[in-house]
C-alpha cells in the first residue's frame, strides 16, 4: 500500500511538474512569436476593444477580412500590393486573430461585422467594397446583411455561407471546451513547433501550393497563442447556426455583389456554399475558377482583382 501511494505522489508530482513546464514554454513561445511578428499596421478603438488594421493607397476603399486562423498577413503577402495603387486597401484582423482584441458585446459574425464596420467608419471609409475570405466570407456577408448601409459592394471568396451537414471536427469542439479548451490550448502552444501549423496551412492550398515566402509572412506562431486557438475554435463551433438564421436574410441584399470559388475546393465547398449563394442574392454574379482550391486570392490573384473592379463599375465608384 505504501508502495502504491508513494507511486501516486510522485506521478502526482510529475505530472504537476508537466503542466508547469507547458504553461511556462506556452507563454514563452507567444513572446518570441509576438517579439517576431509584432503588429504590422496601427489600431483604432471601437468600443472597448482595440481593431488592428493596415492602411495603404487612395481611391475607392477596399476593406479586406481574412479566413479561419489567420490574420491580416494573408492579405499583405501580395493582394494589399496589387490593389493599392488603384484602391485604398484597409486589412483588418478580426476579433481573437491577429492583434484585434475581442469586445466584451460579442464575436458572432454579425457582431464582428457591426465591428468592422466601425472600424472602418472611425477611419473615414464609410462605403467600401468588402472582400471576405473564407469565414471572413461569412463576416462580409453577414456586413452586407446587418449594415448595408455603410458598404457599396460585395465580394466573396470561398466563403462560408450556407449550411452543412459534416459537423465540427472533435479537434475544434475540444478547444472550445470549457474544461477540455485550456488544456488544449497549452499543449499546443508549448509543445507544438510552428512548422506543424506551416504544413497545416500549406495542406489549406491543395491543389495548388503556397507561394514561396508565404509559411513565414503568415506568422504561425501568432496562430498557436492560447487565446487565438480558443477564440478561433469557439468562432468555429458557433458558426453554423449563425449561418441558418442568416440565409433566409439574403434575398434583401441589394448591393453589387461578385462571388468567386474554386471548383477544387474541399474545405468550403463550392456546391453547399457559392452556388446557393449566387441563387439566393439578388443580382450576385458567381466566377468559378477551374482547377483552384480554398485560396482563390493566392492561386487566382488577378481574378480577384478583376472582381473587386467589377463590382467598383456596378457600384459606380469609377
Amino acid at each position: 500500500m505504501k508502495l502504491v501511494l508513494a507511486l501516486l505522489g510522485i506521478l502526482a508530482c510529475a505530472t504537476c511538474l508537466l503542466a508547469l513546464v507547458t504553461v511556462w514554454r506556452a507563454g514563452r513561445n507567444e513572446a518570441a512569436a509576438e517579439a517576431a511578428n509584432p503588429p504590422s499596421g496601427a489600431f483604432v478603438q471601437v468600443g472597448d476593444a482595440r481593431v488592428h488594421y493596415t492602411d495603404e493607397g487612395e481611391g475607392p476603399v477596399v476593406v479586406l477580412l481574412h479566413g479561419s486562423g489567420g490574420n491580416l498577413n494573408d492579405w499583405t503577402f501580395d493582394m494589399v500590393a496589387r490593389l493599392r495603387d488603384r484602391y485604398r486597401v484597409i486589412a483588418f484582423d478580426r476579433p481573437g486573430h491577429g492583434y484585434t482584441e475581442v469586445p466584451s458585446d460579442g464575436v458572432s459574425i454579425a457582431d464582428q461585422a457591426r465591428l468592422l464596420a466601425e472600424a472602418s467608419l472611425a477611419l473615414g471609409a464609410e462605403n467600401p467594397i468588402v472582400v471576405g475570405h473564407s469565414f471572413g466570407g461569412s463576416v462580409a456577408t453577414a456586413w452586407a446583411v446587418e449594415r448595408p448601409n455603410v458598404m457599396a459592394g460585395l465580394v466573396v471568396l470561398a466563403g462560408a455561407t450556407n449550411p452543412w451537414d459534416t459537423g465540427i471536427s472533435a479537434y475544434y469542439r475540444t478547444l472550445a471546451h470549457p474544461i477540455g479548451g485550456p488544456i488544449l490550448a497549452n499543449l499546443l502552444a508549448a509543445w507544438v513547433p510552428e512548422r506543424i501549423v506551416t504544413e497545416q496551412v500549406n495542406a489549406v492550398f491543395t491543389p495548388q501550393s503556397a507561394p514561396a515566402g508565404y509559411g513565414q509572412h503568415f506568422a504561425p506562431g501568432l496562430t498557436l497563442r492560447r487565446a487565438s486557438l480558443r477564440e478561433n475554435a469557439l468562432q468555429r463551433v458557433a458558426l453554423l447556426p449563425q449561418i441558418e438564421a442568416m440565409v433566409p436574410r439574403y434575398g434583401d441584399v441589394a448591393l453589387p455583389v461578385e462571388i468567386i470559388h474554386g471548383d477544387a475546393d474541399t474545405t468550403v465547398g463550392l456546391h453547399i456554399h457559392a452556388t446557393p449563394l449566387s441563387q439566393q442574392i439578388p443580382d450576385a454574379a458567381l466566377t468559378v475558377l477551374e482547377g483552384v482550391g480554398h485560396m482563390p486570392q493566392h492561386a487566382e490573384p488577378e481574378a480577384i482583382a478583376e472582381a473587386i473592379a467589377r463590382v467598383t463599375s456596378r457600384a459606380g465608384l469609377r
